[in-house]
């Protein structure tokens, strides 16, 4: 199942290959009308989840399909591997299915050129059903509209190792929470450990500018503002954290997988991490497991990262009634509460996160991991711009890499990746 738990990477291209005029232009003075009939055969497209959850998403049509009379749904489900690429020629060729599994990035461009549809026109009804900043990850800065119904999200914990703060004689009880705590620990744990101990293991990215509290993008979304006074101030601190050991020193060419090594082997005091992970680290590392902590996601606005899926709904579909209806119908708390409960992600409906799968705790690893990351979500926001692309991550990475390295100035750094990024907007 593909579940980002960073920004969906395979997916991002499609800016770029999705050429608006080969899409047959804006949508029709009636394209936002999805009044009428809930009837005829819809065909629902998926991101790489038949393998694992065939009967689960049977069952969801089969009930909808008994629900309504008269409809019928075909359901195509696409692997990861080349899905934006399928989603563009389909858009280009006007073969896109009815309902379309889609993240943010992906439904951007789609649209800009007229095939998304607006759901607050056509369903404007819904969106109290689901949390605010969910509704809001579909929205497209200097659009008006929300382009996809939210589906499931997620989110992480971040792990701390209690005995490295006890150690540097921080308090393993209060982890730092915001990026100023994060960097004064993480100066402290590298002068008590001379540098063998570094509290993070990756470099900052759009979505720590994000949390940070800087601006990502200007009102009109036509550009990008994380050289804001914010964004160099950020940088400046992590330049500052990286000379002093603070960051780790291969945090310029970190994955998350190494990252991961470097906190299992806990050569480094905080990374980000899921469930999966203190399994893991149970069976791989007892001593650290032992001294695992958990806390909130680093932030300085208050509100962790979200992860978000959706559910787009063709704006040229001739079933738009069904096509609605089924998206809303695979979306609304009681299909996500049931796919919750299968895999873990959680719910984007409204209340959802309340229930007490959600809240109590057993005293296992897995709950101790969901119940944080729920409580969590209930304010979260995808701090990730919907029109950022993979060549603009890369871009950001670059420029970061050399300010770390002292080749130019956090301010130098940050213009350039702005221009860069502008540039490779214009382009898509």
């Amino acid at each position: 199942m593909h579940i980002p738990r960073r920004a969906v990477a395979a997916a991002a291209v499609l800016a770029t290959v999705l050429p608006l005029s080969a899409c047959g232009g804006g949508s029709g003075a009636d394209s936002s009308d999805a009044s009428g009939k809930v009837e005829g055969k819809i065909t629902f497209q998926t991101w790489n989840l038949q393998a694992n959850f065939k009967d689960y998403f049977n069952g969801v049509i089969a009930d909808f399909e008994k629900k309504y009379p008269g409809t019928e749904v075909k359901w195509v489900d696409r692997p990861g591997e080349g899905y934006a690429d399928k989603i563009s020629a389909d858009a280009a060729g006007g073969t896109l299915p009815d309902v379309v599994n889609v993240s943010p990035d992906l439904v951007a461009p789609l649209a800009k050129a007229g095939l998304a549809l607006d759901l607050d026109k056509a369903a404007p009804k819904y969106r109290k059903e689901y949390l605010d900043g969910a509704w809001k990850s579909h929205q497209i800065p200097g659009t008006e509209g929300t382009y996809a119904f939210p589906w499931y999200l997620n989110t992480g914990p971040m792990f701390y190792n209690k005995r490295l703060f006890k150690d540097a004689g921080l308090d393993p009880q209060k982890p730092p929470t915001t990026y100023d705590e994060v960097f004064a620990d993480g100066l402290k744990l590298a002068e008590k450990s001379h540098g063998k101990v570094a509290t993070l293991a990756n470099v900052p990215t759009i979505e720590d500018f994000g949390r940070y509290g800087g601006q990502l993008m200007n009102k009109e979304g036509t550009g990008f503002a994380f050289n804001d006074a914010k964004g160099v101030e950020l940088l400046t601190h992590y330049k500052e954290l990286y000379d002093a050991k603070g960051l780790d020193s291969q945090a310029l060419t970190a994955t998350p997988e190494s990252s991961g090594h470097k906190f299992l082997t806990e050569s480094v005091a905080m990374n980000p991490g899921s469930a999966l992970d203190l399994a893991n680290f149970k069976k791989q590392a007892p001593s650290l497991y032992k001294n695992i902590g958990i806390t909130d996601q680093v932030s300085s606005t208050g509100k962790a990262n979200m992860y978000v899926m959706g559910v787009m709904v063709n704006a040229q579909s001739k079933r738009k009634p069904a096509a609605v209806a089924f998206a809303h119908y695979v979306t609304d708390a009681t299909r996500q509460m049931e796919f919750a409960k299968q895999v873990a992600i959680f719910p984007s409906t409204a209340g959802s996160l309340d229930d007490p799968y959600f809240t109590k705790e057993d005293g296992t690893d897995v709950t101790r991991v969901r119940v944080a990351a729920a409580k969590s979500l209930k304010t979260a926001v995808n701090y990730t711009p919907v029109l950022f692309s993979e060549q603009m991550k890369t871009e950001l990475r670059n420029q970061i890499a050399k300010a770390l390295q002292g080749k130019q100035s956090p301010k130098e750094a940050l213009d350039n990746a702005v221009k860069a990024c502008d540039r490779l907007l214009q382009q898509s």
